[in-house]
């Protein structure tokens, strides 16, 4: 696929709508809990970790065995500080409770960790139980996901929450925003360090994959699709964005299911 300069800044302007981002550069963070779904973009996973950390948060992590767990289980194989935690049969959930345990020595009291989900609006349903189980109902919770998958995700807690006078006020956090850039010929992705972030071509098609679903039509995720959140207003430059990629041959064909 061959891009020019209209094409990333095209890319550039997807992937920053997608890393939605409610937290300010500067002043307070004020929240009651952090739920990090699972996903295997290391910096990202880092990033809240040490938030809860710094801020003595309680983590709830919300991630079973899914599409993304072999992802994850390879993505550890490869660092050199996470290689040592076993994830032969573990799922997410386990795995990345393991990390947070390596990277930032959390304590078992400060996680919580929900282990059957499979897809994003099991993240939401799953957490919910978890919390209602608990007899909790905090006030403001941090969301991180892989950043492409921020503005679903949120979008997917909202909905899950929707008829509940006691929902959360949900605070969008992608740790970072990825971008890309020519560099020597080739395309490379900045905001955070390499190791642990997606290989180009996931990164491509999970981005084109992820506007696809938040567009309200018969082949997106809202009401008029298969009606796992709200409408989600796709800004102008987005949508034209999306569809200039579109037209690039072989991008329909890359796009995850």
């Amino acid at each position: 696929m061959k891009l020019n300069g209209e094409h990333i800044q095209d890319i550039n302007t997807l992937a920053a709508w997608l890393a939605l981002d409610h937290i300010p550069q500067e002043g307070t963070l004020e929240a009651d809990l952090a739920i990090l779904a699972g996903h295997a973009v290391l910096p990202n996973i880092e990033g809240v970790v040490a938030l809860t950390k710094k801020y003595q948060l309680p983590l709830l992590i919300s991630g079973g065995i899914g599409h993304s767990t072999p992802l994850l289980a390879q993505m550890m194989a490869a660092h050199p500080l996470y290689r040592q935690i076993a994830t032969q049969g573990k799922s997410e959930a386990e795995m990345l409770g393991d990390m947070a345990r390596l990277f930032a020595a959390l304590p078992d009291d400060q996680l919580l960790l929900e282990e059957k989900s499979r897809n994003c609006g099991e993240n939401a349903a799953f957490s919910q139980q978890l919390l209602d189980k608990l007899a909790w109902q905090p006030q403001r919770v941090i969301l991180v996901q892989d950043p492409l998958m921020q503005r679903r995700t949120w979008e997917t807690f909202r909905w899950q929450w929707r008829d509940r006078d006691d929902a959360p006020e949900f605070i969008s956090w992608p740790v970072f925003t990825p971008q890309v850039m020519m560099d020597a010929g080739m395309l490379r992705i900045i905001g955070a360090p390499p190791q642990g972030l997606w290989s180009m071509e996931r990164f491509l098609s999970l981005l084109m994959g992820e506007v696809q679903r938040l567009r309200d039509d018969e082949n997106g995720y809202g009401p008029r699709g298969k009606g796992f959140f709200g409408h989600v207003d796709v800004p102008e430059a987005v949508e034209a964005g999306w569809q200039r990629l579109m037209r690039l041959p072989g991008v329909q064909s890359r796009i995850n299911g």
